[in-house]
C-alpha cells in the first residue's frame, strides 16, 4: 500500500527555508475520528485568532475504528496534514487532541486532551484489549510520564477521575465546555436556524438523538424516526435525527442513508454529522434521545426529552445517568403523537437545571480559559487581542428532499352554517395505505414531481408543485392531468400574480376558484378543502369555508366556480 510522503512545510528538516511565517512554537493536532477533529476545529481557531507564532499541523491517526471520513474533514477545512508515523521524526512544543485513544511517540512535549463530550460518562470498548474503558481518559503511560492535561467542564469529573484513575492526580485543568457556551449564545438566533431547516411558524421541530453503539436509540430503534414522521402530522410537526459521526463513520453515509430511506422519502431532516448538528439542536422544541451528550446537551437547553433508549455503558454517578433517572421514557410502540404532546405542554422550565449545573461549571469562560491553557503549555505569553467569546453559531443547512406525496384525511364539520374541514397531511412514504372511505374522508394526494410511478397513477388530487404563469396555463395543465391520470380525481394549481390564487379542477370538468386569507397556505391544502366539501356534499360555488390546520390555525377560504 503506498504511503504518503513525509510533510515538509511547516514541520520537517529545512522547513524554515520554505516557511512564510516564521513561527516560534509548533502545535500538532492528533487527529484521530471524525468526532474528535471536529471538537478541535471548532474550538482552536478562535485559540489562536491572528497569532503566526504557533505553527499548525494535523497528524493523522488512522488506527481508529472510526478513521473514515477525518482526512475529507480536514482536507475540507484547509488544514496542513502530516502521516501520523513522521510525528516521531520532529519536535513538536504541544500536541493537542479530542481523542484520548492516541500514541504518542516518546518526548517530553505535553499533551493537551479535550473532551469530545460531556465529561466521562460512558464506558467504550477498549481497542487495546477485550474490555471496555471509561470514555476520556488517556492512557497510563502519558499520565505516568506527566505529559497529559485533560481539561474538564466541571468540578466534579476531577474527582469522578481520581476515584477511578488515581493517575489523573493534579493532570486536569477546568476549562468548561467550548460547544454547551456556544449553544447558550445561540439561543437568540433560534428563530433563524428553524428558518434554515424550513420549520414553519406553528410547527414544533422534534429532533432524534442517538449517540453510536448496540445500545444507542438508532441502534436499537432504527425505524423510529420513520414512526415519528407517520405519527405526526406534516403541517404541524418537523422530524430532524442528529447521529454520532461514529456511526457515520463505521458504517458509510450511504449505509445511513439506505437504512433511513423511509424516513428520508418523508422528510426526515437528518443532520449532517459534523458543526450543523448544533444549530439544529437550538432550533429543536423537543429532543427524543438517549445517553449521548446530544440529549444531555438538549435538557441543558432546557428542551423537553423523552428518552427512547438509555443504555448501560452510561457511566453511574455522573450528570448523564442523572438524566437517565429523571427524564420520562418514550415508548416506541405507543401513540407517539399523544406522548410528543404530553412531553412538550408537561414540561417545567428549569426541569434539568440541576443536571446542568452538574455537567457544566462557569459558563461562558470556556474558550477564554482554555487559550490561556494552550499558551502556558506552549510556553509563550498570550496574545494582546481580548480574550476569546464563545460565536454565534452559523444557520445548518437544509437537510431534506421535498415532500411530494401526502396521506391526507379531511374531516367536515359545520359551525354557525358554514363548513369547517380540518386537514392532516402525512407523508406517504410512511404510510401503509390511503384508501378512500368515509369521512373523516382519507385520499392520497401527489405534486406532479413524485418520482414513484405508483404513486402518481394512485393520486386521487394531483397538485402542481410550481405556480403556473397564467390562469389560461392554469387550466391547460389541469386538463392534461387529468386527462393523463384518469384514476385521479382533483388536479390543482396555483397561479402567479397578486390575488391570482388557486384553480381546482374535477373529473366532471368544473374547475373551483379558492382564495384564502390568514396563514401561508399551499395548493394541496386548498385542494384537500375542495375534496372535503365535495365529498361531503357541500356547495363548490359562492361558499366560505373555514380550513384548519395544525389545530386553531385557521383560515378563511372562498370557493367560487370558474365560468367556462
Amino acid at each position: 500500500m503506498h504511503s504518503s510522503p513525509p510533510l515538509r512545510v511547516p514541520v520537517g528538516r529545512d522547513a524554515q527555508r520554505w516557511s512564510t511565517f516564521q513561527a516560534r512554537r509548533t502545535l500538532v493536532v492528533a487527529a484521530r475520528t471524525v468526532t474528535s477533529t471536529a471538537r478541535v476545529l471548532e474550538s482552536l481557531p478562535a485559540l489562536l485568532r491572528d497569532d503566526t507564532r504557533v505553527s499548525v499541523v494535523f497528524a493523522y491517526d488512522p488506527t481508529s475504528a472510526f478513521d473514515n471520513g477525518v482526512l475529507e474533514l480536514l482536507h475540507d477545512s484547509g488544514c496542513r496534514v502530516m502521516p501520523w508515523r513522521q510525528l516521531g521524526e520532529i519536535d513538536p512544543d504541544l500536541i493537542v487532541s479530542a481523542s484520548e485513544n492516541i500514541d504518542v511517540p516518546d518526548g517530553d512535549c505535553p499533551v493537551l486532551v479535550l473532551p469530545h463530550g460531556i465529561g466521562f460518562q460512558k464506558f467504550v470498548p477498549d481497542s487495546r484489549a477485550p474490555r471496555t474503558r471509561l470514555s476520556g481518559v488517556v492512557p497510563d503511560s502519558l499520565l505516568e510520564a506527566g505529559r497529559a492535561w485533560l481539561a474538564v467542564s466541571h468540578p466534579d469529573q476531577e474527582a469522578q477521575l481520581l476515584a477511578s484513575h488515581p493517575k489523573t492526580a493534579g493532570r486536569t485543568l477546568l476549562v468548561g465546555d467550548p460547544c454547551f457556551d456556544e449553544l447558550v449564545v445561540s439561543a437568540r438566533h433560534r428563530d433563524a436556524y428553524r428558518e434554515a431547516l424550513g420549520v414553519g411558524a406553528g410547527q414544533r421541530l422534534v429532533m432524534v438523538s442517538s449517540t453510536w453503539g448496540p445500545t444507542s436509540l438508532i441502534g436499537r430503534e432504527p425505524g423510529l424516526p420513520a414512526r415519528l414522521l407517520a405519527a405526526l402530522p406534516y403541517d404541524e410537526y418537523r422530524v430532524g435525527a442528529i447521529v454520532h459521526p461514529n456511526v457515520w463513520s463505521a458504517h458509510g453515509s450511504w449505509q445511513l442513508r439506505t437504512a433511513q430511506a423511509t424516513a428520508l422519502d418523508a422528510g426526515l431532516l437528518l443532520m449532517p454529522p459534523v458543526h450543523s448538528w448544533r444549530p439544529a439542536l437550538v432550533a429543536a422544541d423537543v429532543v427524543v434521545g438517549d445517553h449521548g451528550s446530544v440529549t444531555l446537551y438538549g435538557a441543558a437547553l432546557d428542551k423537553p426529552v423523552l428518552l427512547a433508549a438509555f443504555g448501560s455503558d452510561a457511566v453511574p454517578g455522573t450528570a448523564g445517568a442523572d438524566l437517565g433517572h429523571m427524564a420520562p421514557r418514550l415508548d416506541p410502540a405507543g401513540d407517539l403523537r399523544r406522548q410528543i404532546e404530553h412531553a412538550v405542554q408537561s414540561h417545567e422550565p428549569q426541569r434539568y437545571a440541576e443536571v446542568a449545573r452538574r455537567a457544566f461549571s462557569d459558563s461562558g469562560q470556556a474558550l477564554a480559559r482554555l487559550r490561556t491553557a494552550v499558551y502556558q503549555l506552549l510556553r509563550l505569553p498570550e496574545p494582546p487581542s481580548r480574550p476569546p467569546a464563545a460565536p454565534t453559531l452559523l444557520p445548518p443547512d437544509p437537510a431534506s428532499a421535498a415532500i411530494t406525496s401526502w396521506r391526507v384525511t379531511t374531516a367536515v364539520a359545520e359551525d354557525a352554517g358554514r363548513p369547517v374541514v380540518t386537514v392532516d397531511r402525512f407523508p406517504a412514504a410512511v404510510c401503509a395505505d390511503w384508501a378512500e372511505g368515509p369521512g373523516p374522508y382519507v385520499h392520497l394526494a401527489c405534486t406532479d414531481e413524485e418520482r414513484d410511478p405508483r404513486l402518481a397513477e394512485s393520486a386521487s388530487v394531483v397538485v402542481r408543485a410550481r405556480r403556473a404563469t397564467t390562469a389560461a396555463g392554469a387550466l391547460g395543465w389541469i386538463q392534461d392531468t387529468l386527462t393523463r391520470l384518469p384514476g385521479s380525481g382533483l388536479a390543482a394549481t396555483g397561479v402567479r400574480g397578486a390575488g391570482a390564487g388557486w384553480l381546482v379542477g374535477l373529473r366532471d370538468g368544473r374547475v373551483v376558484e379558492a382564495a384564502a386569507t390568514g396563514p401561508a397556505l399551499d395548493a394541496g391544502l386548498l385542494a384537500a378543502a375542495v375534496y372535503g366539501c365535495l365529498r361531503a356534499g357541500r356547495p363548490l360555488d359562492d361558499t366560505m369555508v373555514t380550513l384548519r390546520v395544525g389545530g386553531p390555525r385557521d383560515a378563511d377560504v372562498v370557493l367560487r366556480l370558474h365560468p367556462r
